[in-house]
C-alpha cells in the first residue's frame, strides 16, 4: 500500500490545481493523483476551443498542465476509485490497490450524458475527454457527417468547431433559437443565424426520441418524425457530478458533494473542489458550478486548505465561451425566463445584459466585452443597491 500526505481522486484541471495549492504551503508532503483518465491532467476547454480553432495552439505546450513535473505529484491513470475508508484513511481501486492518506480531495468531476438506449462507442461520443476529442477529430479530418446533440455549451462550441473543420453538421437542439435558453431573444437570433450561416443544419425545437447505432452510421429519430442520419453523434448534454463515491463513505451529497466555505465536508480529512463541489458562493448562495475557472481557483484553494491554510474560498468564478468569431464571459446565472436589462455598444455585436431575479441582479453576460469580469462581481455584490434603470453604463465596454 502506498501512503500520501495528499491524495487527489480525479485527474482534471481542479486536481492539477490543488496540486499546486499544497505546494504554495507545504514543500515536501507527498501527494498521490488517482485518475480515471488515460492522460495526465489537461486544459480541458482546449477540447472545444481552441485546439479546433488556432493551428499554433499544441498540446505539449498549451494543453497538457505537466502537473507531475511542476509539483512532484505521483499521478496514477486509469485508476478507478471504488471505496473511501474514512476510519483507516485508506481508499480501495479497481484494481485492488490501496492508497493510504492523511488529508483526502475528492475532485471526481462529472459524468457525461449520453443519449438514451445508445451506449457509448466510436460512433456515440459523449464528448467530454482527450480521447473523445481525438476520435472526433479523426472523424473531421475525414470530412465526415456529424450530429450534434444538445444546445448548450459544449453542443454549441462543437457544432462551431467542426463546421469550422470541414465536417458536415446537423446540430439538434430543443430551443426554437440556438442560445435561447440564456440570451435575449434578439440576440439568440444572431446567435443562431451564425450557425445557419456557416452551413449547419441547424434542427431546432427538435428532441431526439428514438436513436440507433448500425455498422456505419447512427440513426436519430427526432420528436417530428423526421430522421437524421451520420457517421457519428457527438452528445453534449451536460454532466452528472460523480459523488457516488462520497456517498458510500457517508459523506452528504446533494447534486454534488456538499462543502462548507473552506471546501471541507463533514469530515475534516476529506475535502471536494471542482464539478462536483456543492459550495456556499459568497454572492450567489448555494450552487455548483461546472466550469474551469471555478475547477482553478477552488482546486488551488482546496490544495491550500489540505496544507493547512484553512482559508474561505471567497471568489466567485466566470465562464467563457467561443464560438465562430462570438465570444462571451459571464458571472452568475444566464437565464432567458429572468427580466433582462440589456445595454449595447452595437446591438448583438458589443454589450453587456444584465438577469434580474425579483429586481436583483444575479447574472452578467458580457458579449465581446472583456476582461470586466470584476465589474461583473461587483454589479451583483451591490445589487439590492441598483435599480434596473441603474445598470446601463456600469461596466464599461472597453
Amino acid at each position: 500500500m502506498s501512503d500520501y500526505t495528499y491524495l487527489i481522486i480525479g485527474g482534471g484541471m481542479a486536481a492539477d490545481a490543488a496540486a499546486r495549492g499544497i505546494r504554495e504551503i507545504d514543500a515536501d508532503g507527498r501527494i498521490g493523483i488517482l485518475s480515471a483518465d488515460m492522460d495526465p491532467p489537461y486544459a480541458r476547454p482546449a477540447l472545444s476551443k481552441k485546439l479546433w480553432t488556432d493551428p499554433d495552439f499544441s498540446w505539449p505546450d498549451q494543453v497538457d498542465l505537466h502537473t507531475a513535473d511542476d509539483t512532484g505529484a505521483d499521478i496514477r491513470l486509469q485508476t478507478v476509485v471504488t471505496a473511501i475508508d474514512r476510519d483507516a484513511h485508506v481508499v480501495a481501486t479497481a484494481g485492488s490497490d490501496r492508497f493510504g492518506y492523511e488529508k483526502l480531495l475528492i475532485a471526481t468531476g462529472g459524468r457525461p450524458r449520453s443519449l438514451p438506449g445508445l451506449e457509448p462507442s466510436d460512433r456515440v461520443i459523449a464528448y467530454r475527454s482527450a480521447h473523445d476529442y481525438r476520435r472526433v477529430r479523426e472523424l473531421a479530418a475525414a470530412h465526415a457527417t456529424i450530429a450534434v446533440v444538445g444546445g448548450g455549451y459544449i453542443g454549441s462550441e462543437m457544432a462551431s468547431a467542426l463546421a469550422q473543420n470541414n465536417a458536415q453538421v446537423t446540430f439538434i437542439t430543443p430551443t426554437e433559437r440556438v442560445g435561447a435558453q440564456m440570451f435575449p431573444r434578439d440576440l439568440a437570433e444572431a446567435f443562431h443565424q451564425h450557425f445557419v450561416d456557416a452551413g449547419v443544419d441547424v434542427r431546432a425545437g427538435r428532441r431526439v426520441v428514438d436513436a440507433s447505432e448500425g455498422a456505419e452510421d447512427v440513426t436519430l429519430t427526432l420528436d417530428d418524425g423526421t430522421t437524421v442520419r451520420a457517421a457519428a453523434v457527438v452528445v453534449g448534454f451536460g454532466i452528472d457530478p460523480i459523488d457516488d463515491l462520497a456517498a458510500a463513505a457517508g459523506l452528504a451529497v446533494d447534486d454534488g458533494v456538499i462543502v462548507d466555505d473552506r471546501l471541507r465536508t463533514a469530515d475534516p480529512d476529506i475535502f471536494a473542489a471542482g464539478d462536483i463541489a456543492h459550495y456556499p458562493d459568497m454572492l450567489l448562495g448555494e450552487r455548483r458550478v461546472e466550469h474551469v475557472d471555478n475547477a482553478q481557483h477552488q482546486g488551488r484553494q482546496a490544495g491550500r486548505n489540505l496544507a493547512g491554510a484553512n482559508e474561505p474560498y471567497a471568489y466567485t468564478p466566470m465562464y467563457y465561451s467561443d464560438v465562430f468569431d462570438m465570444g462571451y464571459e459571464a458571472v452568475g446565472r444566464l437565464d432567458a425566463s429572468l427580466e433582462t436589462v440589456e445595454d449595447w455598444a452595437d446591438p448583438t455585436k458589443q454589450g453587456v445584459v444584465y438577469y434580474l431575479d425579483d429586481g436583483v441582479v444575479c447574472g452578467v453576460l458580457l458579449w465581446n466585452v472583456w476582461d470586466k469580469t470584476d465589474n461583473a462581481r461587483q454589479v451583483i455584490a451591490e445589487a439590492n443597491a441598483l435599480t434596473a434603470d441603474d445598470l446601463p453604463g456600469t461596466i464599461p465596454f472597453d
